[in-house]
């Protein structure tokens, strides 16, 4: 293949990132401009239902605009389409909510859009100034020549010597000019706004090797050591083989380092208070510059909680999954050879017996389904107390009313009748020359209770029972007749019935 067919396979390989396929279309302009209206230059992770709601607001002012190249569809087709074009990306936040964020092409395309947006800077002093300094320093950290290192680090210090001996004997302190501050400050916030989109990158990576080991554990195809093992040896390949994983490894030992913080900090404030500083800088650019530290911090958050998650995927399966159902499988080996042996016991050396491997398969014709439904679980209305003062009044002779039988009141009417010089014949009779008062229908399950307790028993044939119900209404129940039995007789279960069938 020939160079020019090579580096045409190269750009053509650079234009299907998603970077470039979002500046691409036509939509650009505006899908870049909601992605910057919603989400900042700090990438903070959106609530989806809030999402949606900024992203219908803002294109609804858009198109009252007259910008006629704005995407169609609903706000959930459109999140749809630009997860699936790279450019967001839905997960879940410590608490367990369903979360947008700029992927780190996304961002890519904000940035290059927003460098482009700032005034082009053109060939300077301070560039010039700033390339010598970065391959002085290059080449002092990186020459393997130990002479050369020390003539460098001796000429830095000699030079630095100097200029602070300058300024203590009082020499004049030249002021930089406009355009010397003005280059400063755009390099200074190229890099600022770069540093999400390395974050996110790092991020993603972790979220691939995630999925990656996920997927590995459901195919076990490869022991879970094994599994493992990869893990730790990609993590670390990730933090040192890879520059979005040497910067995150830097910030990390730039948080670490209290001094380094606070200097970082004062550096910026000194900046920031500088006379030109006002003219330079707009207010959204000098909140970027003073955010910096917060920038790093929320970024190095989100990545190691990342990397949280892929520690507690690989706990989840060591600790949960494997010990249970290794436990499962001791348990039916246990229990296999459990029947074994006393299968065993009872039958010959050459006895066989057929297993079945796999169970039947139980047929189902329909299992009954039941989705949530969310007024299910609204809360009833609160009781609210009554007033005891609008109770009606209630007597003691109107509550007894309303109760169960008088067993005792009864038991002495039973044995009342008894003894009497006519006595009733059955447990009928008694009922009906009892009293309303106690002739309630709860009273025949009195009399019964009582009639069974003494070890009466009932006839074939019912017979009538008069109730008179606590407001005055009647009602006749027909109930197994129970005759009485002989005055004189106390073996249980012999009635007057029986002894009149005695023959003379």
């Amino acid at each position: 293949m020939s160079e020019v067919a090579s580096e045409l396979a190269r750009v053509k390989g650079a234009f299907s990132q998603p970077t470039l396929t979002l500046l691409h279309q036509r939509q650009a302009p505006v899908v870049i401009t909601i992605f910057r209206a919603v989400f900042g230059r700090d990438n903070r992770p959106v609530p989806t239902a809030r999402l949606h709601a900024q992203v219908e607001e803002h294109l609804a002012r858009i198109r009252q605009a007259g910008e006629l190249e704005v995407p169609n569809g609903s706000v959930r087709d459109l999140c749809h389409r630009w997860m699936r074009g790279q450019w967001l990306v839905r997960s879940l936040d410590e608490r367990g909510h369903e979360v947008y964020a700029l992927t780190s092409h996304a961002q890519q395309a904000l940035q290059l859009v927003k460098n482009l947006t700032r005034d082009r800077a053109t060939l300077s002093e301070h560039r010039i100034a700033t390339l010598l300094g970065t391959v002085r320093r290059f080449n002092a950290e990186a020459n393997p020549d130990r002479t050369a290192r020390v003539d460098i680090l001796g000429a830095e210090i000699a030079r630095l010597q100097a200029e602070r001996d300058r300024l203590v004997d009082g020499a004049e302190m030249p002021s930089p000019t406009e355009d010397y501050m003005l280059e400063g400050f755009t390099e200074l916030l190229s890099l600022v706004s770069a540093l999400p989109s390395d974050f996110a990158r790092v991020e993603e990576r972790f979220t691939q090797i995630r999925g990656e080991i996920l997927a590995a554990f459901r195919a076990e195809e490869r022991p879970a050591g094994e599994v493992i093992d990869d893990y730790l040896a990609r993590a670390d390949a990730l933090m040192t083989a890879t520059p979005e994983g040497r910067a995150f490894e830097g910030a990390f030992a730039l948080l670490r380092d209290d001094a380094l913080v606070t200097r970082l900090r004062d550096d910026l404030g000194a900046l920031l208070d500088h006379p030109l500083s006002d003219r330079l800088l707009g207010e959204a650019e000098r909140a970027e510059l003073r955010g910096t530290v917060r920038l790093v911090r929320e970024g190095l958050d989100r990545v190691l909680s990342q990397r949280s998650r892929v520690t507690a995927t690989l706990k989840e399966y060591i600790v949960s999954h494997d010990a249970v159902r290794d436990r499962q499988l001791e348990q039916t080996l246990r229990q296999v050879e459990s029947e074994l042996m006393t299968w065993m016991a009872s039958t010959g050396p050459r006895a066989t017996h057929d297993v079945v491997l796999l169970p039947g398969r139980v047929g189902l014709d329909h299992l009954r389904e039941r989705f949530h439904d969310p007024d299910d679980d609204v809360l009833p209305d609160r009781i609210s107390a009554a007033d005891p003062d609008d109770a009606p009044p209630v007597s003691l002779d109107e509550l007894l009313a309303q109760g169960g039988p008088q067993l005792s009141v009864l038991r002495g009417r039973i044995d009342e009748a008894l003894t009497a010089p006519a006595p009733a014949g059955s447990l009928g009779q008694v009922f009906d020359s009892l009293e309303p008062a106690l002739r309630r229908p709860v009273e025949i399950f009195g009399l019964l209770h009582l009639a069974a307790d003494r070890g009466w028993l009932s006839r074939e044939g019912l017979e009538a029972y008069a109730a008179v119900r606590p407001d005055g209404s009647t009602r006749t129940f027909a109930v197994p007749r129970t005759p009485l039995p002989a005055p004189d007789d106390t073996t249980p279960g012999t009635t007057r019935d029986a002894e009149s069938e005695t023959p003379a």
